[in-house]
């Protein structure tokens, strides 16, 4: 299989990916925003617009190289109702905070998290907390579902007709699903939903060749295989999970920064410092916490274009970000984030939140007993800072993919097959006395800040 397009939906961006089978490089990319519309019933996805700019670039790509198979990548806590027409109903922005309106009635009905491995969260953060306050605020809805799919499905849905979820979306804290089992949660027949939620399947199971109407639109063969798909954070997973053995950790950045350990020590999770487990590609429960660490780097840095030098990381070294910049989630969820001093210049500033962002990185490696290298995949691996930090507090190392990899490339080895997973680079330790001595002072500032 030479070529694998692959639909990546991300909370800011939708992408549109080629990936060659054989090197793992994307050899083709277009992008466009992923808006929300305000619109009735309820703030939503531009799901049609996606769809228009998914089918003209699998066309542009099948031209230009060639598409042998699809597979689908997106963000989590979101789900697709589909309408007895087939249609699906508006996609819930989970964001939006109509939820929490009536979050006492579903406090009642939710299980705990022994059960599902879900925190509570607020907004729609919870998938099973969207669908009831949108079977609360519609009295009429559920009489229009036919089916309700996770979203990475819901685009495999439109690619094939076959309706599915995949055991990585419903374990990305929905509440709908039990890690420890593999099967749904008690909360679907609570909500009166079991036999509307589409099978659960593994993300590398194959839907189906596409529909007669896509191959028309797209020239694709009318035999190209679409798999079920992939909740992103485990496609940054899934190439290192292919090739490792023994214990190791991988962030997932962008947004979300999501911590991920694999066979690290026994971990205590607490759902009141937003750990949970998920579910990787295998159906296996993996401990995770995350904070939104590409939001807080975008809300500090506010669009400019800043250059750092190293007077910029020398007047950084007593100057500290306390979290939390996004205090909606996260290990210090609640509070607000406050600066140890005015940052004197713009570069220093970054230099401070690179640090920051870093060692909450680590607070959340810890709290879900990450042992063994860690693996930082997405954007904040070409932050030299964030590395430098993290490199010198791990012990057991940090590590790079050697080439591209992140969700389009996870998301493209589900076509393949067994693999061998992706070679990475270590991230040389610097003076670590000098960062070391400056984590130990955060920490101990952090904690006077938290009260905790």
């Amino acid at each position: 299989m030479k070529r694998i397009a692959v639909i990546d939906v991300g909370k800011t961006n939708a992408k549109l990916a080629l990936v060659d089978g054989a090197t793992l490089e994307e050899v083709a990319v277009l992008t466009r925003p992923n808006r929300v519309r305000p619109s009735p019933p309820w703030p939503h996805f531009e799901l049609e617009g996606h769809w228009t700019f998914f089918l003209d670039g699998l066309r542009a790509f099948h031209a230009d190289h060639g598409v042998d198979a699809i597979s689908i990548t997106t963000h989590g806590a979101s789900a697709t109702l589909i309408g007895h027409d087939g249609q699906a109903l508006p996609m819930l922005d989970y964001e939006h905070t109509g939820p929490d309106v009536i979050a006492a009635q579903y406090d009642a009905i939710r299980p705990s998290f022994a059960e599902t491995g879900s925190p509570r969260l607020p907004m729609g953060l919870n998938v099973g907390a969207q669908l009831h306050w949108m079977l609360h605020a519609d009295s009429g809805l559920r009489g229009r579902i036919q089916t309700i799919v996770t979203y990475p499905q819901y685009w495999g849905y439109r690619l094939t007709g076959v309706a599915a979820t995949d055991v990585t979306s419903l374990g990305c804290h929905t509440d709908l699903w039990n890690p420890h089992t593999g099967q749904f949660s008690g909360l679907v027949d609570r909500l009166g939903i079991r036999d509307l939620m589409a099978p659960a399947r593994r993300s590398s199971d194959v839907l189906g060749p596409i529909t007669a109407s896509v191959a028309t639109a797209t020239g694709l063969a009318p035999d190209t295989p679409v798999v079920c798909g992939i909740h992103d954070s485990n496609a940054s997973l899934y190439p290192h999970l292919l090739g490792r053995s023994g214990a190791f950790s991988v962030v997932s950045t962008g947004t979300w920064v999501i911590a991920m350990a694999m066979n690290g020590s026994a971990a205590r999770l607490d759902p009141a410092r937003d750990t949970l487990v998920n579910v990787n590609a295998l159906g296996d429960p993996v401990p995770t916490a995350r904070f939104m660490g590409g939001r807080e780097f975008e809300l500090i840095r506010a669009g400019r274009d800043i250059t750092v030098t190293d007077q910029d990381r020398t007047r950084a070294h007593d100057l500290m970000l306390m979290p939390a910049v996004e205090p909606g989630t996260g290990p210090f969820a609640g509070h607000a984030h406050a600066w140890s001093r005015p940052p004197s210049t713009p570069g220093e500033e970054m230099v401070a939140l690179s640090w920051y962002l870093a060692l909450m990185t680590d607070t959340c490696l810890g709290l879900t007993g990450a042992s063994g290298p860690t693996v930082i995949e997405g954007p904040f691996a070409r932050n030299a800072d964030y590395l430098s930090m993290l490199a010198a507090i791990r012990p057991a190392g940090v590590e790079v993919a050697a080439s591209s990899t992140g969700t389009s490339v996870g998301a493209a080895l589900l076509c393949l097959g067994a693999q061998s997973g992706v070679a990475t680079r270590s991230i040389p330790a610097p003076d670590t006395s000098v960062l070391q001595s400056y984590a130990d002072r955060w920490r101990r500032a952090v904690a006077k800040h938290t009260g905790g």
